[in-house]
């Protein structure tokens, strides 16, 4: 076995990476690896490496959202997808929690608290995978954030983003809901210290004043640092976020909170 693949780091070395001819049990075809995803490999990794990662679930009942999505086209002219409303509820949960739109010092003893409120969200392109940014989403309507959704996604899709679109994010929020799932565990875009996202959203029966009634929930993956966040906090947190979800009507501006 060669020491191909071996990585170092401080404090941790890791096994070589397994070097093996699969020709030899049979036919393969090998593909050259597009730049982009090189490079976000190498990120992924490091990140999952060296951040102890911990994931809190949690459900969100987002039964009135297509309404309001609706109400907001009568009103806006303008559509708008379930993602610009988690950014809004995003703002709302980072508003409660400061720590969260935070980041580690370079030398780990210091926490820096951003008082902006710039939002990735993880973009799936032909060329792999990229995650712009919604710069001062706090300062724009869930109708602004989402049209600006919609232009960098495309525009990410036929020719990809400079770096300047990808820069300066402080939370970053990952849906598979088009996809399917239940539940992941998202991994954390350092230098940020959380990461939410979000999968297929489905019916489940729901007791409200001692009577059932079927509500459509979302589920919640908050993947967090836990150098600098607690499992009580990240659970209040998603709290927020989930609450703030409910009330679509309100993020849109359209109804008091």
């Amino acid at each position: 076995m060669s020491d191909a693949g071996k990585t170092a780091l401080p404090g941790l070395e890791l096994a070589p990476w397994p070097v093996i001819d699969f020709a030899a049990f049979g036919p393969v075809e090998t593909l050259a690896l597009p730049r982009i995803q090189k490079i976000v490999s190498a990120t992924l990794a490091r990140n999952w490496v060296t951040i102890p990662h911990v994931t809190h679930q949690e459900e969100a009942d987002i039964t009135d959202l297509d309404d309001a999505r609706k109400r907001l086209q009568e009103v806006t002219g303008k559509k708008a997808t379930p993602l610009a409303f988690m950014m809004k509820a995003a703002v709302a949960a980072l508003q409660a929690y400061p720590r969260f739109n935070a980041s580690l010092g370079p030398d780990g003893t210091t926490l820096i608290l951003k008082k902006y409120f710039h939002l990735g969200f993880a973009a799936d392109t032909p060329n792999g995978l990229l995650v712009p940014v919604i710069r001062n989403a706090d300062q724009k309507s869930v109708a602004e954030i989402a049209a600006e959704i919609t232009e960098i996604s495309t525009r990410a899709r036929a020719k990809g983003l400079p770096m300047s679109l990808m820069e300066g994010g402080s939370f970053t929020i990952s849906s598979l809901g088009p996809f399917g799932g239940t539940a992941f565990t998202p991994i954390i875009n350092a230098p940020e210290v959380a990461i939410m996202g979000a999968t297929r959203a489905f019916e489940k029966p729901v007791r409200i004043h001692g009577e059932l009634a079927w509500r459509t929930m979302l589920p919640l993956s908050l993947s967090y640092d836990h150098r600098v966040i607690n499992g009580a906090d990240a659970a209040r947190f998603c709290n927020t976020f989930a609450q703030a979800l409910s009330k679509p009507l309100a993020l849109a501006g359209l109804e008091a909170a």
